[in-house]
């Protein structure tokens, strides 16, 4: 059943008129996914974007019918704009707006956007501000879910743990996406990871209110997703498996969950509609669940409540795959008062996978990767922003090729869903999705997402559902995950695709007698021979990660050499670019020749070029821009960076220097000038792309100077903190 007995839910104001101007208090991607919707139903529609030359610039401007602008607060960057209610409602009034849909994240989950959009006379596309008020906070949410009947996870305060408890989660009390979250196995470390929590919730949310529930080493994110109308019917319309995350935050969602035993599912189900019926719950939602996994005949074990999402989830497109219903379309139905169809929600069909495609380097903790996009093509997606009801690839993406990427918003580009018959057949299109994807200019976890949709704990858990679990992009697994698809041969003929494209160029260019082919030699040349270094591939760090960990070294194979190293004025080793490689070739009467054994020259152009290695036959596309060359193939993708014969010489830096690894805002400087550190302490953190990276000491030392404060807008390269490694007495760091 999904129609539960209870009361017809409270509204913050009388039935709605028909929705006939939409403001979407939101940008990027999903602000496109809703213009699409809205598009199909005929409602006119309103963007708003930060008032900076970048946000004007935007997809999602550009695809409304027109667009509001929102001023930027002093001394604030372009995120501020989204965050102030009032401004949205004065743009939703200017704009001659009727309704307004806040999408996710920002005030997506703020009963004050709410009340304000109410108080204005305006349709608000979402749950009631008090269901979004007794569910914004977690511990609150966990009171309401236990007086409801729903299994809950204990809530502690910081305070309260004691070493029984160990390990713990410190969590936001407010918002989510992994943003304050951190796990602590050590009493004494609780002190310092709850203020670092604090510290960040409050950036992200405005709230520094946390609080620790147990960690499950080992649990199955499930989540389910319920529509209600106001007229008190409450659907399920199946659940999402979320397990595979990084950072505490979701990186493949698919549903159904796989290996979950019907019972089980039930429970989660009827939990979930009687979480929302306690609520008076409105529109879209989501009631989250851990399950913790096991071994021997029991794998799966009784499920937790963790939180409510009071709004659309990002991976709302697979359950939209799966019930032929759009979802968007009903939030708006609901807020014009009509009643969901009777007869129950649509029965689940195939199988639907999605895969969050993030600017970032997974093997560089994490870290964003900006720069211009210069070209974003998935060629197998056949439908774009709008429900996918036919086995096939959707795309849904906030960025365009020639976009830049920057670190003031989330780094994901975009999510590829593929819609299969059956699980199998859903990972067997995502992955060949994701593998034929053409991404020029930004480093992303593209690579990651394709080895982990083929890992064996992942492909078989439908029948081995133990083998899935929230650890799944944890360790050397990770690490191993995260290699790049090319490898080292691979990367020796894409340099050599590379080389010969610009021979190509060069040749096509060329002014030459009549007659006479460009390039043309009677007897065999001497090598032409072209160096590059390999970018993108998660080599060209800082040889200890952000846990201290020695980071990968460069691979070695076909065509590739040792990058050359240098240090970081600490005398601390570092890896100062990708992997190079060298392609050489001779030309003899107008014909390519290969150095390389085995490999043959079948076809050159400028933009592609056909190979034969080793009897087999391989086709490259070749692109060249902004200084690099990006080459692709089914092989893998490679980004080559021409080396320079005659380098301009660095300049010099000053010993210790730690300069910003990534554009961003200071959110805690930890440490003061005259400290004394050890190695891997962290001594400051910046926040980029709505993630926390801290900056941490490469070796032993003590603070000789720190140039920022918390609140402090800083580019890559500036200079964050320098450190002496001399001055260090016979009593070493502080502890």
């Amino acid at each position: 059943m999904n129609d539960l007995p209870g009361p017809v839910p409270a509204t913050d104001s009388a039935p709605a008129a028909p929705v006939t101007r939409l403001l979407v208090a939101n940008r990027g991607e999903i602000a496109r996914r809703i213009l699409s919707t809205c598009r199909t139903l005929g409602i006119a529609t309103v963007a708003v974007y930060a008032d900076t030359p970048e946000e004007a610039a935007a997809a999602h401007v550009a695809e409304a019918d027109t667009a509001a602008r929102l001023p930027v607060p002093a001394g604030r960057g372009p995120v501020a704009a989204y965050l102030d209610p009032d401004a949205l409602v004065a743009a939703a009034r200017t704009a001659g707006a009727d309704a307004v849909h806040p999408g996710y994240g920002f005030l997506s989950e703020s009963p004050a956007l709410a009340r304000a959009v109410t108080a204005a006379g305006l349709t608000w596309v979402g749950p009631a501000a008090d269901a979004i008020e007794r569910m914004g906070a977690k511990t609150r949410a966990k009171d309401v879910a236990r007086e409801a009947g729903v299994p809950v996870a204990a809530a502690l305060d910081p305070e309260d743990v004691r070493p029984e408890h160990l390990p713990v989660l410190v969590k936001a009390v407010s918002g989510g996406g992994g943003r304050g979250m951190r796990v602590v196995r050590d009493l004494a470390d609780l002190p310092a990871e709850a203020a670092a929590a604090r510290a960040e919730a409050a950036s992200a949310f405005g709230d520094p209110a946390v609080f620790c529930e147990p960690y499950v080493e080992r649990g199955r994110h499930v989540e389910v997703q319920v529509l209600a109308d106001t007229h008190g019917t409450v659907w399920a319309l199946g659940e999402r498996d979320c397990s595979v995350q990084r950072r505490h935050q979701k990186v493949i969602e698919e549903t159904p969950a796989p290996g979950l035993p019907d019972t089980l599912r039930t429970r989660l189900h009827e939990a979930a509609r009687r979480l929302a019926r306690a609520i008076g719950y409105t529109g879209a939602g989501t009631a989250e669940f851990l399950v913790p996994v096991g071994e021997g005949t029991e794998p799966l074990g009784e499920p937790v409540f963790l939180e409510m999402n009071t709004r659309l989830q990002v991976e709302h497109p697979v359950t939209e795959c799966v019930t032929g219903l759009d979802l968007v379309e009903w939030q708006i139905r609901i807020a014009e008062g009509e009643p969901l169809p009777p007869g129950g929600p649509p029965a689940p069909r195939g199988h639907a996978i999605e895969a969050r495609l993030y600017a970032e380097d997974p093997l560089d903790d994490w870290r964003p990767r900006t720069g211009t996009l210069h070209a974003f093509e998935v060629p197998a997606a056949t439908v774009r922003r709008a429900p996918l009801t036919v086995p096939g690839v959707r795309l849904d993406s906030g960025v365009e090729p020639g976009d830049t990427v920057g670190t003031d918003f989330d780094p994901m580009l975009a999510k590829v869903v593929a819609f299969g018959h059956d699980r199998r057949d859903a990972v067997r299109r995502l992955v060949g999705a994701l593998a034929n994807a053409r991404v020029h200019g930004v480093g992303t976890n593209r690579d990651l997402l394709v080895r982990a949709l083929r890992h064996p704990s992942f492909a078989d858990a439908h029948t081995a559902p133990a083998r899935l679990h929230t650890g799944h992009l944890t360790g050397d697994r990770l690490t191993a995950l995260a290699q790049p698809l090319a490898d080292p041969a691979t990367r020796g003929l894409a340099a050599l695709a590379a080389t010969l494209a610009e021979a190509e160029a060069t040749r096509t260019g060329a002014t030459v007698p009549a007659g006479v082919p460009a390039g043309w030699r009677n007897l065999p040349s001497q090598p032409h021979t072209r160096r590059y270094t390999v970018t993108g591939t998660g080599d060209g760090r800082a040889s200890g990660g952000a846990d201290g960990s020695e980071a990968p070294r460069a691979n070695r194979g076909t065509g590739d050499e040792q990058a050359p190293v240098g240090t970081d004025g600490a005398g601390v080793a570092r890896v100062t670019s990708g992997p190079l490689v060298a392609a050489s070739y001779r030309s003899v009467r107008g014909a390519y020749v290969p150095d390389p054994p085995g490999v043959r020259v079948l076809a050159a152009a400028t933009d592609h070029v056909v190979l034969e290695a080793d009897g087999l036959r391989h086709t490259f596309t070749v692109h060249r821009a902004g200084g690099e060359v990006f080459v692709d193939s089914p092989l893998g993708s490679v980004a080559l960076t021409p080396v320079d014969p005659l380098p301009t010489p660095e300049p010099a830096v000053t010993p210790g220097a730690l300069p910003a690894p990534m554009p961003g805002t200071v959110t805690a400087v930890d440490v003061s000038v005259g400290e004394k550190v050890r190695e891997g302490q962290t001594l400051l953190r910046l926040e980029a792309m709505k993630m926390e990276h801290r900056v941490t000491a490469p070796a032993a030392g003590a603070v000789r100077d720190l140039p920022v404060a918390p609140g402090r807008r800083v580019p890559a390269g500036a200079l964050l903190a320098v450190l002496d490694h001399d001055v260090l007495d016979h009593e070493g760091p502080n502890p």
